[in-house]
């Protein structure tokens, strides 16, 4: 049998079994697995082996890498190398190919077929004016698997049905096919279009965009260039694998030597306009739920990068008291509202949240203030969304009517 269609056949009889699977594991030792809403499960067909073998996963990823050279060369170097793989007219895939045990493993993560509107995500209204920014840099952060592409996509797709421009992407691997509406798309694949993230973002200024997504800033010499593409009249869209808006400010100050960072804070002060920081939380009743920390840009935020935090300078309670008439939130303010509004378990809120004692004092505020609503004895109807137990900054989520 064709190594090609081996796989294809295994991959087909797998979306047959699970429709809605997210993910498909091939590791040495074990069955092929899937997963979904982040369960895996073993696939019990007759497409594939009934464990993976050393030589299946080797060539099963010699399928996907074809003549990637840049791949290639990532996989010995470093251990492990992205791709793609579209399965004709069914599905796409994000793979990442990788040692483990001294054997190749292979791990596909499905891409979605639509690029899904801006509104349906569950993320707050304010999102939405992101694309209304004409310069300056919009980060997408968080743990892989968060939604980051999706989010990305979707702001993208905004652009594309409201502005006449040039858009380039650089990406490893692509992930949406975006159709032209108003926007004219460049769509460049790591390894196939370019060689590295530095030079694709090189000669994309020399590309006449206006817009330029980064798939993912990695190391100095790509911020620095991201920097540049900002401060020359470019919005620039990327992603970083952290966890909120403080940790993404600290993660590219790491990027550059401790003599930069004070240029390097005023650089990023200037150009960085918006941090989306993204979880997705165990839902009641199954499923995954978003919640998300918003931070733009404005002189109390930007004072913080410049100079950094201090007793008098705290980005957390900056972003707390932005949610009005900005529209910020942070992700305890995220998490306490999907709680009141019966998305998720108090246990599921307080274990992602960072602040547990002060998430915790506010529910139990507001279970009080749910107590004292007309009705319930007093009638007293009280704000339902209270306040953090110190500080000065409201826990208040942005949707949740005052």
């Amino acid at each position: 049998m064709n190594d090609n269609f081996q796989l294809d056949a295994l991959l087909r009889a797998m979306l047959a079994t699970e429709p809605e699977l997210s993910d498909v594991l091939l590791v040495p030792g074990y069955p092929p697995q899937y997963a979904r809403h982040g369960r895996l499960q073993r696939f019990a067909g007759d497409r594939g082996p009934a464990r993976v073998t050393p030589e299946f996963a080797e060539t099963i990823a010699g399928v996907l890498i074809q003549d990637n050279e840049v791949s290639r060369q990532n996989l010995r170097e470093h251990g492990s190398c992205d791709c793609s793989h579209a399965l004709g007219g069914v599905a796409r895939f994000r793979v990442n190919i990788y040692r483990q045990c001294g054997h190749l493993a292979v791990a596909m993560r499905r891409l979605s077929d639509t690029i899904p509107g801006l509104g349906t995500l569950g993320l707050p209204p304010v999102v939405a004016s992101i694309v209304q920014e004409r310069t300056g840099i919009v980060i997408v952060s968080g743990a892989t698997g968060m939604g980051k592409t999706t989010t990305l996509a979707a702001l993208l797709n905004e652009v594309n049905h409201q502005q006449d421009v040039h858009i380039v992407t650089l990406e490893d691997p692509i992930e949406f096919l975006h159709q032209p509406v108003r926007a004219t798309f460049s769509q460049r694949e790591l390894g196939k279009d370019f060689s590295s993230y530095p030079a694709g973002l090189r000669a994309a200024l020399r590309q006449a965009p206006r817009v330029i997504l980064v798939g993912e800033i990695r190391d100095r010499e790509t911020m620095e260039v991201a920097l540049t593409a900002a401060e020359t009249g470019h919005v620039v869209f990327t992603t970083l694998h952290t966890i909120d808006a403080g940790q993404t400010i600290n993660r590219i100050l790491g990027m550059f030597d401790k003599a930069e960072e004070q240029l390097v804070r005023q650089r990023l002060a200037d150009t960085l306009r918006w941090v989306v920081s993204q979880r997705l939380v165990p839902k009641i009743g199954g499923g995954q739920h978003l919640v998300a920390e918003i931070m733009g840009s404005h002189l109390r935020s930007r004072e913080v990068i410049l100079l950094g935090e201090s007793d008098k300078r705290v980005l957390h309670d900056i972003i707390e008291s932005s949610v009005s008439p900005y529209g910020w939130q942070s992700f305890e303010q995220s998490l306490l509202q999907a709680h009141l509004a019966g998305h998720i378990t108090e246990e599921t809120a307080v274990m992602q949240s960072t602040h547990k004692s002060k998430l915790r004092q506010a529910i139990d505020s507001s279970r009080h203030d749910r107590r004292s609503l007309p009705g319930n004895g007093n009638g007293h109807r009280p704000d339902p969304l209270p306040r953090m137990a110190s500080g000065d900054s409201p826990l208040r989520p942005a949707l949740l009517p005052a």
